[in-house]
């Protein structure tokens, strides 16, 4: 038989099947880096922004941000419900503003709607030297 020449292919079908099943499911936002630099009249610091886009019914996975970040977040379009520490949820529609504190947790980011996408841009204050910007929290 020859198993040596079937087995790639087998697997690469079922990576396919596994990889299609996981996508259907998925509904988590999509970040894009759209600027960093850092920052010259404060050594050390840099601003990096990101794009969030939350498909409908999609959200984040609660999270934490780098130690030093501070983070000031603008709703771009459609709203975004956000629950940050101990405050109570809230729903930012576009043209609304919220920020976060060194060391908050984002214990929820999602889309308020179900039917249309939202996106919005978070703007981080940051140690230089921190790379990672964003930790899920399990």
């Amino acid at each position: 038989m020859k198993l040596h020449r079937i087995l790639p292919s087998l697997v690469a079908a079922m990576s396919l099947v596994f990889t299609g099943a996981a996508a259907a499911h998925d509904v988590s936002e999509t970040v894009k880096p759209t600027f960093s630099r850092a920052i010259p009249n404060i050594p050390g610091k840099s601003l990096t922004a990101v794009e969030v886009v939350y498909p409908p019914g999609g959200g984040s996975h609660p999270h934490t941000h780098a130690k030093s970040a501070f983070i000031y977040a603008y709703v771009v379009s459609g709203s975004v419900v956000s629950k940050v520490n101990d405050e109570p949820e809230h729903v930012y529609k576009a043209g609304e503003s919220f920020f976060e504190e060194p060391g908050s947790l984002h214990a929820v980011s999602r889309n308020a709607s179900k039917t249309k996408p939202a996106k919005l841009l978070a703007v981080f204050v940051v140690d230089s030297d921190d790379k990672q910007l964003t930790t899920n929290v399990k």
